[in-house]
């Protein structure tokens, strides 16, 4: 999604909203997760004293293996993210630090998906307090007791 935010970067006291939704093509890249709804982006980009601020609610739902018991299931995620935009950068140390605008617009989707990616979770669970597989018998120790583990 190109914003086009010329007038948001050069007045200050205005401000801009889009909503949108990620299309699956552009979720490609994101290797290793798959999403069973769309990737649904509320952001708002406002210029507050010559401050402009990019802010986005990134919401969506993964089909989720466990890596405790190896169940699938479904779970949703939704992540809030800021942004400062700038026109240029003052040196390539910055560049972690800002969302830079180039021929005064972004690319709201680019910058939804490294959000995302960069907040999922390295392990992924069908609940908090799973007990995963018996390592001995492979049961399913959620739904079942093994003495395997007593001995």
């Amino acid at each position: 999604m190109l914003m086009k935010i010329k007038n948001v970067l050069n007045i200050p006291g205005t401000s801009m909203e889009a909503s949108f939704s990620i299309p699956e093509d552009r979720l490609e890249q994101v290797h290793g997760y798959v999403f069973s709804t769309p990737v649904n982006v509320e952001g708002k980009i406002e210029n507050r004293a010559g401050v402009v601020t990019l802010t986005m609610h990134i919401a969506f739902s993964l089909l989720v293996t466990c890596d405790r018991c190896l169940k699938e299931t479904v779970q949703d995620f939704a992540y809030d993210t800021t942004h400062t935009v700038v026109r240029e950068l003052q040196s390539e140390d910055e560049e972690e630090h800002y969302v830079v605008a180039k021929a005064e617009s972004i690319d709201a989707a680019e910058i939804a998906i490294s959000d995302l990616l960069l907040e999922l979770p390295s392990k992924l669970l069908c609940r908090e307090d799973c007990k995963g597989l018996c390592p001995v018998c492979g049961c399913d120790r959620n739904e079942n007791d093994c003495d395997c583990m007593s001995e």
